[in-house]
């Protein structure tokens, strides 16, 4: 890929993935606060918190996805050259994002879910030792620590994708070449 094509792909990567940083935060930080304080049951305002997780989850997916763009086209050239590189560390932390929204989407969210679904009453109505609202406890801490790691991901990753390399291997400075 041309320089010009890769400058362009890490600038869609760094937009999607802030405007995903963005998203979560706002929500994070200003709608759940409010949902869970002005409605009338921590369980009704838990299961609208749980509607928008999901979406955000789904748009976890796309911005992570489409940011994996930008390391497509370097991955190749980095692989022959370097044992660690900015590409390596860079799909770490890209892999990293994945494999967190894969255990939320398809692992964490429906495990909480089905705790719901099997108690079929609010979660405030059980005692606090019960099994379920124990494991519904966990689930949710799991599912929250994921969300704030993927948001410190995507910051992370959105700020360096403009630091990986556009053409292969960065030539040495020519101090280096005489050393």
């Amino acid at each position: 890929m041309s320089p010009s094509t890769l400058h362009r792909l890490d600038q869609l990567a760094k937009v999607l993935l802030l405007i995903w940083a963005g998203a979560a935060l706002g929500f994070g930080i200003f709608s759940a606060p409010i949902l869970f304080s002005e409605l009338p049951s921590r369980d009704l305002a838990g299961r609208i918190a749980g509607l928008i997780i999901g979406r955000l989850d789904w748009a976890a997916w796309i911005a992570f996805g489409l940011a994996g763009l930008s390391w497509g086209g370097r991955w190749a050239t980095e692989v022959k050259e370097d044992l660690i590189g900015p590409i390596r560390l860079w799909s770490a932390g890209w892999l990293v994002a994945l494999l967190m929204c894969l255990a939320s989407s398809f692992i964490v969210t429906p495990k909480v879910h089905a705790i719901r679904a099997r108690i079929g009453a609010p979660i405030e109505t059980l005692a606090p030792d019960h099994a379920d609202r124990v494991a519904y406890n966990r689930a949710h801490a799991l599912s929250r620590n994921l969300f704030i790691l993927r948001i410190l991901l995507a910051v992370g990753l959105a700020a360096t994708v403009g630091l990986l390399p556009r053409t292969g291997r960065p030539s040495a400075p020519p101090e280096a070449e005489t050393a």
